[in-house]
């Protein structure tokens, strides 16, 4: 699929005054000033975090609030319900909130909804259940903002509510004792990208200071903070970044016996990366509630016996092996379907439907197949007698816009920008599928249906050096808002080394001027007739570090190539 090569413009005169101050390379100027670090002392704070970074947590609107109540549960022996969501973000919250609150009460559950019975966030079961096992106070974290009506429901029935979330609130805010979320519009908080597990952390450091407990009382928690920080893709800026990066390093030092499991039992060795926690840990997590029930991913966090923690980890294992079967073959099948429309190729969108298809996978599915067709994409299955699905959208196209103008054809309907879900009638899908051809292809532009690759900088091959190489790595942890730097090296040539390596990936080996550089090109082999024509090309790349037999050096890992203009 042809891409968008976009080189991001960045304003000469802030780079180089940040230069004059840094004395680092102007290249290394730029990306700082593409994060929005303009002056020595951003710079400072950015290279070297600083646990003192993160902000009071008594600045959050309601804080003294939720404390105050939960200081009358434990001094009036109340039970205390911890209610989370069945992803990541949610089991890490939970986790962390019941953990901490255990060292203060024993009348203490916490309390996960089945994605399948119950649905998203709060749900009636749920307080159904509080109400019934005599539960006082119910905390929610990573949902509860908009459930505005069960919570009501819950306080008829006498119970209390504190909202620990960090989802867009609506106009009419849920009767709560206490609402902790950032984005509240009269929240003085100074950072608004917490994620869930994030908002929990703040929480437990305002008690910890209420009951003047040790530091290490709540910052033991940041392994599972940085994993639903990695899990939720919120922005790795502010305190985010500084959470994670200490998140990773207790990650690699002295991880929960949990987490300790799932990086055995997903083979990982050697220093892990948020890229790690989001491509190996995660999904293993969320697997639970796609396949079963989440409760086990909770279970797995709060187990002290690493030996226990590696008998429950294999049930998310077996989880995850099972989600990826169902991912493959759905897959295929919705692939061949797509492949089977005459229409395709002149569509704007993607709407695939098979009634057999596990709803825990469809997502999944759905950001799978823009891989392949970049569209707008729904991924339908049948469940009892409805028919319901997700949506995952393409960069800067508006999927719930879409999705809205098509609510006449739907029975529910909610999500975001990028990805939502709904359900319809069985009879309604025909209409459904017409609807949203005609919502997108009234809405998006041929730019959008254009994947792109975002260039922080122009990078000449003798300026890759390990110096160089190092720096960039101390501008981990990578993601959202600080994504890893994307480079462009133009008018490379073949040294004539380069190589297909099984008969996928390309070694490359290429010069520029004097200077030849190593790279890889994974799942590239189509490039092959260019890396060979003798005719020179531009190379877009990440750095990276090749170990070999003991020796290290800096190499390329090659996102995509073209001919030189």
């Amino acid at each position: 699929m042809e891409k968008r090569w976009n080189i991001i413009a960045t304003d000469p005169a802030k780079v180089q005054s940040l230069q004059a101050a840094l004395k680092i390379h102007p290249i290394l100027c730029e990306l700082l000033v593409q994060r929005g670090i303009t002056n020595f002392d951003a710079a400072k704070d950015f290279f070297r975090p600083n646990i003192n970074h993160l902000h009071d947590p008594w600045l959050m609107k309601d804080m003294q609030k939720a404390v105050d109540r939960i200081d009358i549960a434990i001094k009036s022996n109340q039970k205390i319900l911890v209610y989370g969501d069945y992803d990541v973000d949610g089991t890490t919250s939970v986790a962390t909130l019941y953990q901490f609150l255990r060292q203060l009460t024993e009348n203490l559950d916490y309390y996960i909804p089945h994605r399948y019975k119950e649905g998203y966030g709060v749900s009636k079961i749920g307080i159904d259940f509080a109400k019934e096992n005599g539960f006082d106070l119910i905390i929610s974290v990573d949902c509860g903002i908009k459930s505005t009506e069960l919570i009501a429901y819950a306080k008829e029935l006498g119970m209390d509510f504190i909202i620990c979330d960090h989802h867009l609130p609506d106009d009419i805010l849920p009767p709560a004792v206490a609402i902790l979320n950032a984005k509240q519009k009269d929240c003085p908080y100074p950072y608004k990208e917490l994620c869930g597990c994030g908002v929990a952390f703040k929480l437990i450091t305002a008690l910890a200071q209420t009951y003047q407990l040790p530091e290490e009382s709540y910052l033991q928690y940041l392994d599972l903070v940085a994993t639903a920080i990695a899990a939720d893709i919120v922005p790795i800026t502010d305190e985010n970044r500084t959470m994670a990066f200490f998140g990773v390093q207790k990650v690699n030092e002295n991880p929960s016996p949990g987490l300790k499991a799932l990086m055995e039992l997903a083979k990982q060795s050697g220093p892990m990366r948020i890229t790690n926690l989001v491509f190996a840990v995660a999904p293993r997590i969320n697997a639970a509630g796609r396949m079963d029930d989440a409760k086990k991913a909770v279970q797995l966090f709060i187990e002290k016996d690493y030996t226990r923690a590696l008998e429950i980890g294999a049930l998310l294992q077996q989880d995850n092996l099972d989600r990826r079967e169902a991912d493959t073959t759905i897959t295929e099948e919705a692939l061949e379907q797509i492949e089977q429309d005459p229409l395709h190729q002149t569509k704007k969108s993607s709407v695939v439907f098979q009634a057999h298809w596990h709803k825990g996978v469809v997502g999944i599915v759905a950001s799978r197949l823009i891989e392949k067709h970049y569209k707008p994409t729904v991924v339908l299955t049948q469940s009892g007698d409805v028919i319901t699905g997700s949506a995952r959208s393409v960069n800067g196209f508006n999927l719930y816009e879409a999705l809205h103008a098509c609510r006449a054809h739907l029975l529910g309907y909610g999500g975001h920008f990028a990805a939502a879900g709904m359900t319809m009638a069985v009879d309604a899908l025909e209409n459904f599928k017409i609807a949203f051809e005609a919502a997108v292809a009234d809405r998006i532009t041929e730019a959008q249906l254009t994947p792109e690759i975002s260039i922080n900088a122009s990078l000449p091959l003798d300026d890759i050096t390990m110096q160089f190489f190092q720096i960039i790595s101390q501008m981990e942890p990578f993601g959202p808002d600080n994504m890893r730097p994307v480079f462009i090296a133009t008018g490379v040539y073949d040294t004539g080394y380069s190589k297909l390596a099984k008969e996928q990936h390309i070694s490359f080996n290429v010069t520029q001027g004097k200077t030849n550089v190593r790279g890889i090109g994974y799942n590239m082999p189509e490039h092959m007739k260019l890396v060979k024509s003798g005719k020179p090309f531009d190379m877009v790349f990440n750095l990276q570090i090749n170990e070999w037999q003991g020796n290290q050096s800096v190499q390329m890992q090659v996102i995509d190539i073209k001919p030189s203009a």
